[in-house]
């Protein structure tokens, strides 16, 4: 027995070790497989952290809030993981839930300010305010641009729409790029073809028109390396963009950072024109770039060509990147950059773009919002900067939302790292709605006691469409708008809930209408034994017969509904039978049960198969007592356990 204990320690240190090489190489995926074995040998504090903490990285909101949820529940937790929860929570729309871990963080660290504190539960209270009272824009996820990778920054030019992406796939399950920096190992120049940072290629200018196929934009930049967010003259005959290059060797050995394990190339701006012949020239650089000492992005040039818009972090500013503002002189040169303090914060500021009617929209992460980076809309008149304005839901979202261009009076469209996406960050299309037709309406309830439940979350998905989502009062209701002829999902989830769907249309519907629809959410309880009907077996045999595998399918359908639940699948015989051949048989059928769900693509660690024989009997039917087949069959049984949520 020694000798066992010994080698199950030495085995789990072995796959912490493993995971955290891991997680040192950015490789997430196979980081949190490794995290996720340990944790099931031995439920301990680091990989539980570890495990928030790929997820997080991951942008996996879900599983990231339930990690932490486990880690703060563990001795020795630090007061750091309560925020790592909160965000987990902002993340996940429950704002309510995300205010108490805010304040349990702020209350546990006294350097946490009161203007921070503030800050974090008004963007709490005025996300529920606007997700109840959503503007008219509908936003949908455009299908035909985005992939498995970043997609972003898309603008219309002409026919073309015109975006960034990083789509060349290489190894998927590494962390994507927070914008186009360069990162690498600093003790070697980077590679040409892979960033390593990501797995991915770099980030490119791609160009799509009409139903043709995606192709890379049609000129040379002049770098290797990643190139980003670009914006063109009203004539489409000058273009602005950011890159990041490496000019000469010299150049290289002066980089932040060279010689260290993690360097960064800062980003700068360039520009184009095409010549009579339809042919981009040789970049240019932009004046002010000083690739040493700050970066240069985001540009929006006006469409006279003589205003133009970036980001930056050049000294001088009130912190993070700043927006900025140049004009073209009368000797063709540009003037000096203006700070654009009344919209800058001290943290981050980007992607700037103006209207036909003089309004200024950027993003920001340093005001009230929803989280991340949140779109702003500010009026410039006479020279002069207005109030900026969130732009609310569902154009914003708790995840990063960046990139707000017009394509026409009322679409165009915005980047998102919003959860719904197809990858990282993905391209929408927004587009203000007139007129709704129709209604729903409907009240949530905990399926026991048939009570209201408060502070459900309620996700509204339209097929091949956008996604609205709305907290629940103390009432349990909730309401949405509806279009026409459009075809619904309706999901409610909770915390310590397992989550309830439904389908909904307003296809064949000519007048208005209010839809009505009930949610019904059964409590998730630990270790409570779920007998799954009619998973029956041939006599000594464990394979899956098709009507077991129908029961099975349901169970498949609750873990993918539920992706946190873990549970064990349990197999019970009667007693007929030697007790040594009954325990063999039930460890059969139960692995035989678990293969069939992992086959259908349930992640293994998820699920855990144990045969308990004839152990566990409901009824007195033991060894030698006279029983009818009816009580026999009572006792072969298999049935599931939530041994973690």
């Amino acid at each position: 027995m020694l000798a066992i204990g010994i080698h199950n320690k030495t085995w789990a240190q072995y796959v912490l070790t493993e995971a955290d090489k891991q997680y040192e190489l950015f490789n997430y995926v196979k980081a949190i497989d490794l995290y996720e074995q340990a944790y099931k040998k031995k439920a301990t504090l680091y990989a539980a952290e570890r495990l928030g903490e790929c997820y997080k990285k991951q942008n996996n909101y879900m599983q990231a809030e339930r990690w932490y949820a486990t880690a703060t529940s563990l001795p020795g937790s630090a007061s750091i993981n309560l925020l790592y929860y909160a965000q987990a929570l902002q993340g996940n729309s429950k704002y309510n839930e995300a205010k108490l871990k805010y304040e349990a963080y702020a209350e546990s660290n006294k350097d946490i300010t009161a203007t921070q504190k503030r800050t974090w539960l008004l963007s709490c209270d005025s996300a529920l305010k606007w997700m109840k009272e959503p503007s008219s824009y509908s936003v949908t996820n455009v299908r035909i641009l985005n992939s498995s990778q970043s997609d972003w920054g898309a603008i219309r030019q002409g026919d073309q729409v015109i975006f960034i992406s990083d789509r060349g796939i290489v190894n998927p399950g590494k962390q994507s790029p927070a914008r186009p920096f360069l990162k690498f190992d600093g003790a070697r120049k980077p590679d040409p073809n892979i960033y390593g940072w990501t797995g991915n290629h770099y980030l490119r200018l791609y160009t799509q028109s009409g139903t043709d196929s995606i192709k890379l934009f049609p000129f040379d930049a002049g770098t290797q390396y990643h190139i980003g967010s670009a914006s063109f003259t009203g004539d489409g005959n000058e273009v602005y963009f950011t890159l990041t290059k490496i000019h000469n060797t010299a150049e290289y050995e002066k980089v932040k950072g060279f010689n260290a394990r993690l360097a960064t190339v800062n980003v700068e701006l360039y520009s184009s024109k095409k010549d009579k012949d339809g042919t981009w020239g040789k970049p240019v650089a932009f004046k002010y770039n000083n690739v040493n000492q700050y970066s240069i992005g985001d540009p929006y040039i006006t469409k006279d060509g003589k205003s133009l818009y970036f980001a930056s972090n050049m000294p001088g500013g009130k912190g993070g990147t700043d927006l900025y503002l140049v004009h073209q002189t009368s000797a063709g040169d540009w003037g000096m950059p203006i700070n654009l303090k009344e919209v800058n914060s001290e943290y981050n500021e980007r992607s700037p773009s103006v209207d036909a009617e003089n309004n200024l929209y950027f993003s920001s992460d340093g005001r009230i919002g929803m989280g991340g980076l949140d779109i702003f809309k500010a009026t410039l008149v006479s020279g002069k900067i207005g109030e900026p304005r969130n732009m609310g839901y569902p154009i914003n979202t708790p995840q990063d939302d960046f990139a707000f261009n017009f394509s026409g009076k009322d679409t165009g469209y915005l980047s998102s790292s919003r959860t719904d996406g197809l990858g990282e960050d993905d391209i929408y299309s927004f587009m203000e709605q007139k007129q709704l037709a129709f209604r729903l309406i409907g009240e949530v309830y905990d399926k026991k006691t048939n009570l209201p439940l408060s502070n459900a979350l309620i996700s509204l998905n339209q097929l091949n469409g956008g996604i609205l989502k709305v907290q629940t009062g103390d009432d349990g209701r909730f309401k949405f708008n509806l279009e026409k002829a459009s075809d619904y999902k309706l999901t409610g989830e909770k915390t310590d809930f397992r989550s309830e769907a439904a389908s909904l249309t307003t296809r064949n519907m000519n007048s208005s209408k209010v839809l009505e629809q009930d949610l019904f959410l059964e409590r998730i309880e630990l270790n409570k034994a779920i007998r799954l009907e009619n998973i029956n077996y041939d006599f000594d045999k464990d394979n899956i017969r098709p009507d077991a595998a129908i029961e099975l399918d349901k169970l498949v359908k609750i873990m993918n509904d539920n992706p946190t639940i873990w549970i064990e699948l349990g197999s019970h015989t009667d007693s007929r039978g030697s007790d040594v051949y009954n325990q063999q048989l039930s460890q059969r059928r139960a692995k035989s049960a678990v293969q069939y769900i992992i086959d259908k693509g349930i992640n293994k660690n998820r699920i855990e198969a144990k045969g308990y024989g004839e152990r566990r009997l409901l009824n007195e039917c033991t060894n030698g007592v006279k029983c009818t087949e009816a009580e026999h069959q009572l006792n072969r049984r298999t049935e599931f356990t939530i041994v973690k949520y």
